[in-house]
């Protein structure tokens, strides 16, 4: 028993209609509706929804290395801090910098409210890696 997939054909005034056909073997007869085969657009479609996702795929790849080499750095500041008995946070550092970060999101067209609550979460984790290195 072949699968069965619906093709479309062009009716009047362009619009496409589903015309069910099945498939038997290497030939297309008509049959029943069964699942829908992609047209061109949606093949396309899927096409570019897959090179899309391999690129963020890429790219948060790219995010978490350079998370895991900040957290390297911050890592031996907090080291640094503790060694001196420096306290593990930086208020005003910390203010510039999340300025500075809104700023640069602004410029890169991200929403700077976003950027701002992602690295007060960052800097949140920092200084409780500090605040171990301590203790």
């Amino acid at each position: 028993m072949g699968s069965e997939r619906t093709f479309g054909s062009m009716g009047a005034k362009g619009i496409l209609y589903p015309v069910p056909l099945r498939i038997s073997g290497n030939h297309l007869k008509p049959g029943r509706c069964g699942e829908t085969i992609m047209t061109d657009d949606i093949t396309r479609a899927a096409e570019l929804l897959s090179t899309h996702r391999a690129s963020i795929d890429r790219l948060d790849a790219i995010l978490i290395h350079t998370l895991a080499e900040r957290f390297k750095r911050t890592q031996a500041v907090g080291k640094l801090k503790a060694d001196h008995n420096l306290p593990p946070s930086d208020p005003v550092r910390e203010a510039q910098q999340i300025q500075q970060l809104q700023k640069l999101a602004s410029q890169a067209d991200l929403d700077p409210e976003f950027a701002k609550r992602l690295f007060a979460f960052i800097i949140e984790e920092v200084i409780r890696h500090h605040n171990k290195l301590k203790s």
